[in-house]
């Protein structure tokens, strides 16, 4: 067991492009990546909420980490979405992107049927004990059962195999009481928190970085966010925190999440495509307005 967190800084949750067909297009998808990792992203988060997983196919879901593990060639390290319907498609999937050299895989407590406490520790504890790959709890109760500070406490100390947890409440005493139940014994433990508006504060009380939607459409500011508090620099990061999370308030409204941050994807110059949900007639004829929107906040901030 090492001293430090498994991982540190940003990772990018990011958007799937997909050609005129509705498919995957792959070859965009690459050039998406290379621009997040030209633009200092620490790691990729494929498969994650903002990727849509739960809109892809089970293949569809291992080709989008197949591209992005080639892609990023181990210039950085991969956290794969693997939550699956089930607990033995999930291990399969993490069977696969072991073979793929990912660094860990990041599993949403199961969804759908609401489990108590004991139900999501078992759960989770099945998997630390059979997955072949490292493994974050994904903690998003907005969409899935909510893993408590027990829960995640007694997995730390009985499955070596589960190094971090990332957590989408934005509840900054949870993720408190998150911090002092487990890094004493589990200095290896990675907090990361995946609500954008307060990343700054949540470095400050401990947390090791985030898994950000707006690091998709602006990764220079996410980026340079957690640079900034890392050194100390404290007004400049709470100026950042302020930009990113007006950013981050933008995208996440303007449209049925993530369909926003595909937008602002868009906007920095990637064919993403129309999203796999259908959009009413409503919907699209606002779209045009609300890209123009959207489009002059990233002017305002310098992002084109």
């Amino acid at each position: 067991m090492k001293d430090e967190p498994r991982f540190r800084g940003i990772f990018c949750p990011h958007v799937v492009p997909l050609d005129a067909d509705g498919a995957i297009d792959e070859a965009e998808l690459r050039r998406y990546v290379d621009w997040l990792i030209e633009r200092g992203v620490d790691g990729l988060y494929p498969n994650g909420s903002t990727g849509e997983f739960t809109r892809f196919t089970a293949a569809e879901r291992r080709r989008i980490v197949e591209v992005v593990a080639d892609q990023a060639a181990g210039r950085v390290p991969i956290l794969a979405g693997a939550a699956e319907a089930n607990l033995r498609e999930t291990l399969a999937a993490c069977e696969h992107y072991a073979k793929l050299g990912v660094a860990a895989v990041a599993i949403v407590s199961p969804y759908y049927y609401k489990l108590g406490a004991e139900g999501v520790y078992a759960y989770f504890a099945e998997i630390g004990r059979h997955s072949p790959v490292d493994v974050t709890l994904y903690n998003i109760p907005m969409f899935a059962s909510p893993i408590e500070v027990d829960t995640a406490r007694r997995l730390a100390e009985e499955c070596d195999r589960i190094v971090g947890i990332k957590d989408s409440s934005g509840d900054l005493p949870f993720m408190m009481r998150l911090i002092d139940a487990i890094r004493p014994s589990r200095p290896d433990w990675s907090f990361l928190t995946g609500w954008d508006a307060c990343l700054f504060p949540m470095l400050q009380v401990g947390c090791d970085g985030g898994t950000h939607a707006s690091s998709g459409v602006a990764p220079e500011l996410t980026r340079a966010l957690y640079g900034a508090t890392r050194a100390g620099q404290l007004d400049e990061a709470r100026a950042l925190q302020h930009r990113v999370a007006r950013i981050f308030d933008a995208f996440f409204a303007a449209a049925d999440f993530p369909d926003g941050f595909r937008i602002g994807a868009a906007l920095r110059g990637f064919g993403n495509g129309r999203g796999r949900m259908p959009r009413s007639a409503s919907q699209r004829d606002a779209e045009p307005a609300l890209r123009a929107q959207l489009a002059e906040l990233l002017r305002q901030e310098g992002l084109l």
